[in-house]
C-alpha cells in the first residue's frame, strides 16, 4: 500500500486571495469543498472521472493547484502545450490580438491569417502549399476527408485498427481504438487495417520484429470488402492513443504506394507528432514521404485551439472548381492564428525539434534504466518527446496490467507528476510520456525519480 505519510513535493507559495480595485480583500473564493460540489451537480463526465486536483495555474512544465502543490507535467496538458504552460510569446500574442482583432466573420481574413499560412508553408515541401485554418484536429481531419471524397469522387475511408482522428462524424468513423460503441451507426464506408505493433502482433504473425505482412494481409482484407469507391487512408505517423505505437521503417512507402494504386489520397494526421516533439519540425520528414493531406492541430496553438489542413494546388483547385465548403463558426479566426505565428517563431529560434530530440533520448534512457530494474515495464518505445512504456504482468506472456497501472498512475498524481494512461482491450496498458519540448533535464530527473518512487510504493 502506499504510505499516505510520505511528504509530498515541495510547494509553492501560498496563492493569494483576490482584491478588489482598492487593494482591500474581496469575498472569499469558494472552498475545493464547494467547487467539487458545484462538479457533482452541474458538469458532465465526458472521459472517465475527472482528475482529483483543482488546477489554479500553470507555468512551464509545472501546473499548481489551488493550494499551490506543484505538479510536473508529463502530458503537456492535452498533449499541445509544446512550449510549456503560458509561454511568455503564448501569452504576448494572446495580449497583442486582444488589442486588435479576436473574431471576424468567415470569409473575411486577417494579416495573422495570412501571415500564418506563409510561415506555415515556407516550411513545408512544394507540394503542401495550399492551408485551411481550423480550431481542433477533429476538425482538421473532418475537412481533409470531405477533400479527399470529393476530390476523388470516392468515399471509403481506410484507417488503421488502433487510430484516434477525432469525435466529429468523419473523424469519430475513422477512430478504432475506441469511442465506437453505443452511439449507433457510423458514416458507411469506412475499414481498418491490422495496426503494426511490433510489442503485440494484430495478426500474430511475427514479435518485436514486424515484416509488415500485416499491411498486405489488411488490404487484401480491405479491398474484398471495397465497393470500389476509395477516398482515402488516414494514419498517424505514432498512433497516440493507441499505446505509442511506431510502425516499422519502410512501412509508410509502401502505405503510399497501395495508396496511388488505388487512387486514394493519404492524409497524414500529425496533430501530436508536428512542430518538433519527434525531433523534427514535421514527422514526414522522417518517413521519406509527402502525404497529400496533412493536418495539424494539438502543437500548432501553444495551448490554444488552433488546427490546419494543408494540401496541393492541385487538390485544392479541383476541390474549388466542385464546390467544396466548410464553414464554422471559428474558421480563419485572428487570436489563434497569431498564436500559432509565435509558436512557429519560438519554435525556430529556440531549436526546440534538436531539444526535443536530446531531451527525448535523455528520458528514453532514464525509463530503459527503469525497465532493467522492473519486470512489470516490458516495452520502452517511441521517439523524441513521445514515448510510451508498456505495463505487463510478466514479460513472457505479456498479459497486461491495468490495475498496477491505474495505481502507480493515481500514486504519481499524489506525488506530484501528472501521467496519462492508456490501458483498453488487445492495445495493452501504456503510459504515454509527452513533456513540453521546453523541459529540462532537471525536471526529466525529478519526474523518473517520481515515477520510481511511485513504482515502489505500489507493487
Amino acid at each position: 500500500m502506499p504510505d499516505s505519510s510520505r511528504d509530498l513535493p515541495s510547494t509553492a507559495a501560498p496563492l493569494s486571495s483576490p482584491t478588489g480595485s482598492n487593494g482591500s480583500t474581496g469575498p472569499s473564493p469558494p472552498s475545493d469543498e464547494e467547487l467539487w460540489d458545484i462538479v457533482e451537480h452541474h458538469l458532465v463526465r465526458y472521459g472517465g472521472d475527472f482528475a482529483p486536483r483543482m488546477i489554479q495555474r500553470a507555468r512551464g512544465s509545472y501546473l499548481y493547484d489551488r493550494q499551490g502543490r506543484k505538479i510536473l507535467d508529463f502530458t503537456s496538458g492535452q498533449m499541445c502545450a509544446t512550449l510549456g504552460h503560458n509561454h511568455p510569446a503564448v501569452v504576448q500574442a494572446i495580449h497583442s490580438a486582444c488589442a486588435e482583432v479576436l473574431h471576424l466573420f468567415s470569409s473575411m481574413l486577417s494579416p495573422a491569417v495570412v501571415e500564418l499560412a506563409e510561415a506555415l508553408c515556407q516550411r513545408l515541401p512544394p507540394p503542401l502549399q495550399k492551408a485551411l485554418f481550423l480550431n481542433t484536429g477533429s476538425e482538421a481531419n473532418e475537412a481533409a476527408l470531405r477533400m479527399a471524397k470529393l476530390h476523388t469522387g470516392g468515399f471509403e475511408v481506410v484507417g488503421l485498427s488502433a487510430s484516434w482522428h477525432g469525435m466529429t462524424a468523419g473523424a469519430g468513423a475513422s477512430t478504432f481504438v475506441s469511442a465506437r460503441k453505443g452511439y449507433g451507426p457510423t458514416i458507411p464506408g469506412n475499414l481498418a487495417l491490422p495496426t503494426p505493433n511490433c510489442y503485440r502482433c494484430p495478426i500474430r504473425h511475427c514479435q518485436d520484429q514486424c515484416d509488415m505482412t500485416c499491411l498486405a494481409v489488411g488490404f487484401d482484407l480491405v479491398d474484398s470488402q471495397s465497393v470500389g469507391a476509395y477516398a482515402a487512408v488516414i494514419v498517424e505517423p505514432i498512433l497516440s492513443a493507441g499505446g505509442i505505437v511506431e510502425p516499422p521503417e519502410g512501412y509508410f512507402q509502401q502505405l503510399q504506394r497501395h495508396c496511388h494504386d488505388r487512387g486514394m489520397l493519404l492524409i497524414l494526421d500529425e496533430a501530436q507528432t508536428a512542430f518538433g516533439r519527434l525531433g523534427s519540425f514535421f514527422a514526414f520528414e522522417q518517413l521519406g514521404i509527402v502525404p497529400d493531406i496533412l493536418t495539424l492541430s494539438k502543437t500548432l496553438g501553444g495551448g490554444l485551439p488552433l488546427a490546419a489542413t494543408v494540401t496541393s494546388e492541385t487538390v485544392e483547385a479541383d476541390c474549388y472548381g466542385k464546390g467544396f465548403i466548410y464553414y464554422t463558426s471559428h474558421i480563419s479566426d485572428p487570436m489563434p492564428a497569431a498564436v500559432g505565428l509565435a509558436v512557429l517563431q519560438v519554435l525556430t529560434s529556440e531549436n526546440l525539434s534538436e531539444q526535443a530530440a536530446s531531451r527525448g533520448d535523455y528520458l528514453k534512457r532514464g525509463l530503459l534504466e527503469l525497465k532493467d530494474r522492473y519486470e512489470m515495464i516490458g516495452d520502452v518505445r517511441g521517439r523524441g518527446l513521445l514515448l510510451g512504456v508498456e505495463l505487463v504482468k510478466d514479460r513472457d506472456r505479456r498479459q497486461p496490467d491495468p490495475e498496477t497501472g491505474a495505481a502507480i498512475t493515481s500514486r504519481c498524481l499524489e506525488l506530484g507528476l501528472s501521467m496519462n494512461i492508456t490501458a483498453l482491450p488487445g492495445m495493452g496498458s501504456v503510459w504515454r510520456i509527452a513533456p513540453p519540448l521546453t523541459v529540462t533535464e532537471a525536471e526529466l530527473d525529478e519526474g523518473l525519480a517520481i515515477l520510481e518512487q511511485a513504482i515502489q510504493d505500489c507493487i
